[in-house]
């Protein structure tokens, strides 16, 4: 299979990337990014782009049979600018969707956010809910939505707001039960195995993924 890859420098890209480099079923691997992986592999091809510019995007968004995006940015990153916020969250999936429909490529797997909503009032639920909506209504055969709450891991940044949700989500996660079991916190390697495991199903169709769906999907 052919995979490309937007986002593999983040925590659950990083993540997949590692998890694509080792497994055979994957015969190349295209990353798209703003800054290198610094990855060195015979199947991995890395291309660096100013994703503003959408000729290039568009070119380097080549036919394959999968494509991941684990783009995503926080307030701090664009110094609370909402519009760089929406650049990089919704445009960058939304235009890659777009590209993946004009190269006839089967599924688009996107990570998203637990109580993604466009109708929400919060700014950041309302923005992921509107890039689902617009990734869900390409011409793409399969769609995989992953909707997974605080993300436990080791990341390459600190981040003194998200380590303290993180403890708190965790402390609490055992009392989330029934509807609420989807902002339970979770292993960001989770995530990307359920990603992995999605890209190898036959099934064909629109499937968002809450917490107990990606955990049962990455076998756990």
């Amino acid at each position: 299979m052919k995979a490309i890859l937007i986002g593999a420098t983040g925590l659950t890209g990083s993540l997949l990337l590692e998890k694509l480099l080792h497994d055979p079923v994957f015969t190349h691997i295209k990353l798209i990014s703003r800054r290198t992986a610094g990855i060195q592999s015979p199947r991995l091809e890395e291309v660096l782009i100013d994703f503003d510019d959408e000729t290039r995007f568009r070119k380097e968004v080549t036919p394959a049979d999968v494509l991941f995006c684990c783009i995503g940015t926080t307030q701090k990153k664009v110094k609370g600018d909402k519009t760089a916020y929406r650049k990089i969250d919704f445009d960058i999936p939304v235009w890659a969707a777009m590209f993946c429909a004009q190269q006839n490529t089967g599924k688009y797997i996107l990570v998203s956010s637990a109580g993604a909503d466009a109708a929400s009032k919060n700014f950041y639920l309302r923005l992921k809910g509107e890039t689902e909506t617009a990734v869900l209504q390409q011409a793409i055969g399969t769609v995989y939505i992953m909707r997974p709450s605080i993300l436990l891991g080791k990341r390459n940044e600190f981040r003194l707001l998200e380590s303290l949700g993180k403890m708190t989500m965790q402390f609490f996660s055992v009392l989330l039960i029934g509807s609420l079991s989807g902002y339970r916190a979770i292993q960001a390697k989770d995530v990307a195995g359920a990603m992995l495991a999605a890209a190898t199903k036959t099934t064909t169709g629109r499937f968002i993924c809450h917490y107990n769906e990606i955990k049962k999907m990455a076998g756990k």
